[in-house]
């Protein structure tokens, strides 16, 4: 059956969404989604519990995760579908990311302490859900309770971008690595938003080469962040790579999402959906 709905990109409790993943489902669902995939942050824990309450709403589900990577010095996010969550190489190095994730917030809380905004990685735990992540989100979400900024949106863009007093830099995953991660897991390995990247034309087209070069297959066209012109944009690049065109609305939690589930415009026909590679 062919999904008229598809959403491969969305986020729970277990990494930086405000949801449980049965609760994301059922959102889902009810939103009409017929085809979707759980993308939490570097942690594929909520897997099973997403793909049970798939099951028993009537959706089908496909395994998702977002991983974090650097290129050339950018952070870039990489979405892989549709691989085996048992991979041992995919298990152990999603892991290993997540480690990493506590030192860099330890880095990010003294940073912001050496503007005069002390206690914040501490402040941050206590949005914290899953014990073994923690993220940018969190430590937004508690500088918005505390009166820093009036929204998430308004902290990322003051405090937690790349420039800004509470951002620091941190080693990723390469490219190569994440996209071998999810190849060899049996997945697929898609470009998540790239129009959010602060990149010249010339270097996402360099970005894009390394990312086919590496075994990249796909892109997200629509999705939540992206504007029109992005959409016309990104699928001009989608078939100059021949690449497969994803769709994810990056919902994170009725407050803080650019669309709702299921609630993207459909991607541009001529495309190739990458839902016929992990379906």
């Amino acid at each position: 059956m062919t999904p008229a709905n598809f959403d491969f990109h969305c986020h729970s409790i277990v990494s930086d969404g405000l949801l449980p993943p049965q609760v994301v489902a059922r959102r889902a669902a009810a939103n009409g989604v017929d085809l979707w995939a759980l993308t939490d942050h570097d942690d594929m824990g909520g897997l099973a519990e997403a793909r049970a309450t798939a099951e028993e709403v009537g959706m089908r589900f496909v395994n998702g995760v977002e991983i974090s990577i650097e290129w050339r010095g950018t952070p870039i996010h990489i979405v892989g579908l549709g691989f085996d969550a048992a991979n041992p190489d995919l298990v152990n190095g999603l892991h290993d990311l997540r480690q990493g994730r506590v030192e860099r917030a330890q880095r990010m809380g003294d940073a912001l302490a050496a503007i005069g905004i002390p206690g914040v990685y501490e402040g941050a735990l206590c949005f914290v859900t899953n014990p073994n992540l923690i993220s940018r989100a969190h430590f937004a979400r508690y500088l918005v309770s505390i009166g820093i900024a009036r929204d998430v949106p308004g902290v990322f863009q003051h405090y937690l971008t790349p420039g800004k007093p509470g951002y620091v830099d941190h080693q990723w995953v390469t490219l190569e690595t994440a996209v071998q991660w999810i190849n060899g897991a049996g997945g697929v390995a898609v470009v998540a938003h790239p129009g959010r990247y602060k990149m010249s034309g010339a270097d996402m087209r360099r970005f894009l080469d390394d990312f086919k070069d590496a075994g990249g297959c796909g892109i997200e066209v629509t999705c939540g962040s992206h504007s029109p012109d992005h959409v016309l944009h990104f699928a001009r690049l989608a078939r100059h790579y021949e690449f497969h065109a994803s769709r994810g609305s990056d919902f994170h939690g009725p407050e803080e999402s650019y669309v709702d589930l299921g609630k993207l415009p459909q991607l541009p026909e001529d495309l190739k959906p990458v839902w016929r590679l992990v379906v």
